[in-house]
């Protein structure tokens, strides 16, 4: 998984849930088992495990067995895929409210200097 590409709408779909933004917030405190996150979550330990593998899929969460003890943690190539993609378009979205200030300031001043005359 570490050099497969991470889907941004699947990233997107992973954190629309709140059950998995519950997770992600408990992971955010310190790592944990499977089972301490499915208590915390209020639901049960299937349901955190069909959770955990769409946070791991998309690279916010990541697990690791030890006997027969799955401990979670927080993965943070998830949170850096989803910071290139908003900087990608702040960026862009920038440049566009500066093109249009650039224009609304020329037409401001075309119609301030035909009041001129």
């Amino acid at each position: 998984m570490a050099g497969t590409p991470i889907d941004t709408d699947r990233l997107f779909f992973a954190l629309s849930d709140r059950t998995r933004r519950l997770l992600l917030g408990q992971l955010a405190l310190r790592p944990m088992t499977v089972s301490e996150l499915a208590r915390a979550a209020g639901i049960s330990l299937a349901a955190a495990v069909q959770h955990l593998e769409i946070l791991e899929e998309t690279g916010l969460a990541a697990t690791e067995k030890v006997g027969r003890v799955r401990t979670c943690r927080i993965d943070q190539r998830g949170f850096d895929r989803l910071d290139r993609w908003i900087r990608n378009h702040r960026t862009l979205w920038e440049l566009r409210l500066d093109s249009l200030s650039e224009m609304l300031g020329s037409e401001a001043e075309g119609a301030s200097s035909s009041t001129d005359s």
